[in-house]
Order: C-alpha cells, then sequence, then structure tokens
C-alpha cells in the first residue's frame, strides 16, 4: 500500500527529529543566490537532502541543498538551501513537501524569498520589495486532489498570505536599518523561460509587480497548514529593458547576491523581534 501524504511527512519528521531534537519556530526558504542568510545562523545541524526521506533533490545552480537547524535571531530556526521548483519537472507536492515537514515540526513563522523580475517602473535592479499579495498563474495547485484535514482545510482562504502584522514590523525595521524597501505583487509562473516582453506587459497590467517561478505554492500549502507567511523579492532584471538587453541566469544570481546581505538583516531583524 502506498503510503499517503500524511505517512511521509511523519516519517521525514520523525528522521529530522532523530538528528535534531530542538523545536523549531522559524522556518526560511532561500530562494536563488540568497545564501547569505545562513552565515546569521548559528549553526547545530545540517542534513542533506538525499539524506532526508522522501525528500527530492535540488538540481539548480545557486541552490545548496540542504536543511540548516540553528539559532537566528535568538529563535530556532530551521533553513531551507535550496528549494524545488516545477520546472524542474516535480509535481506540486514534492515542491511544497519541505513546507509540509517545516510544519510537522513546529514552525509558525515562514520567511521565503525569491529571486524575481521587475516590472513596476519605480523598481531598479537590487531592490528588496516585500511581498504584500500574489497571483497564482501555476499550471497545478498544490492542494489539488483529496484533501486530508489532519494537514488542513479543504477550502483555505488566501486574502492574507502574507502576514500584515509581519509585514508591518519589516518596514519598521527596514526603516531603522535605513534600508530602502518596495512593496509588491507576485506573479507565479511555471518556467524555466524567462518571459517575453509581451508576457511582461500582460503580467503588469493584471497588477503584477514582480514576475518569477516560485514561492507561490510553498505559500498556498504554508497558509493551508496555519503558518503565518513573510515574503520578500530581491529584483534581479526588469522586464521593461533596452531592446537589445537579454537576461541570463548569471546575472540574476549576480543581483542577488549582491542584495543578500541587506535583506539577510532585515530578515534576521524581524526574527529577533517576534
Amino acid at each position: 500500500m502506498t503510503p499517503s501524504l500524511f505517512d511521509k511527512i511523519q516519517e521525514t519528521k520523525e528522521y529530522i527529529q532523530s538528528k535534531y531534537a530542538t523545536t523549531p519556530s522559524v522556518g526560511v526558504v532561500l530562494g536563488s543566490g540568497l545564501g547569505d542568510l545562513a552565515s546569521k545562523i548559528t549553526i547545530e545541524c545540517e542534513l542533506s537532502y538525499k539524506d532526508i526521506p522522501n525528500f527530492p533533490i535540488s538540481t539548480v545552480e545557486g541552490h545548496a541543498g540542504k536543511l540548516i537547524f540553528g539559532q537566528l535571531g535568538g529563535k530556532a530556526t530551521v533553513l531551507m538551501s535550496g528549494r524545488f521548483h516545477y520546472y524542474e519537472g516535480y509535481d506540486m507536492q514534492q515542491v511544497t513537501f519541505p513546507i509540509r515537514v517545516m510544519r510537522a515540526l513546529g514552525v509558525e513563522h515562514l520567511f521565503v524569498s525569491n529571486a524575481a523580475g521587475g516590472m513596476n517602473k519605480n523598481y531598479k535592479v537590487g531592490d528588496i520589495v516585500i511581498i504584500r499579495d500574489h497571483i497564482n498563474l501555476f499550471p497545478e495547485h498544490p492542494l489539488r486532489g483529496k484533501n486530508d484535514e489532519r494537514l488542513g482545510v479543504r477550502f483555505p482562504d488566501m486574502s492574507e498570505p502574507y502576514n500584515l502584522n509581519t509585514i508591518a514590523l519589516a518596514e519598521k525595521i527596514a526603516k531603522e536599518q535605513q534600508l530602502p524597501v518596495q512593496t509588491g505583487v507576485y506573479i507565479g509562473l511555471q518556467g524555466p523561460t524567462f518571459e517575453t516582453r509581451a508576457e511582461y506587459k500582460w503580467l503588469h497590467i493584471i497588477g503584477g509587480d514582480l514576475v518569477g517561478m516560485s514561492t507561490v505554492p510553498e505559500v498556498i500549502v504554508a497558509i493551508h497548514s496555519g503558518m503565518k507567511v513573510f515574503g520578500a523579492s530581491i529584483v534581479t532584471d526588469l522586464g521593461i529593458r533596452d531592446e537589445m538587453n537579454t537576461i541570463t541566469h548569471e546575472e540574476v544570481l549576480q543581483a542577488a547576491n549582491e542584495a543578500a546581505p541587506k535583506l539577510a538583516n532585515l530578515v534576521e531583524g524581524i526574527v529577533a523581534s517576534l
């Protein structure tokens, strides 16, 4: 008999707890080039994805592929260094499985980050944008299929996917750190191609300020499981570009790496203030 999603989560949880007994209250998902936050954690345990039961393996350049446990801002934290993307060929249950596991371990506050394309004329490359809402344009939904009430309700409310209190706290701390931040709406697409000029224009018309290939599925599952979410993007390219200007993965990583220390300081400040 094939084990259920709930059973897989429990098996993974038990394995992790056999290696690390502390209950984390904070979970962090690091996106492309945002590994700088790992240096902020007092590391107590590291587990490679390949050693964790039921975990997929990350295949993308710039993603380390391990869970890091330790103290961040005085809080027990689990940090996901390397996320799974739908475009890699995983289904949505696999993409969001680590979020389920984080919740099972005790995580209440989830922090998600990503590199994103900017469509707002007020943005520039390197800007940190607090995500206030999102638009889901993925072709598969992470909650599609039979619902297990042990994991969450059938029809979760998505009117506040990004916790308003945490956003207000982030804006306060950013001001204290003299860190300019923007806010915006993130649109999630499957990728892996970067958008055409016509797609950028359309995405902006329908209400998007940012576009990327991740985050939305994880946030949906986090809300389904009862977590409070904070999301931030680093603008790594602009949809409104010179005609001959192309986008490369290397360019995205460079822009993310340059802004990463600032975002790391902000997230550490938020966690310390929770």
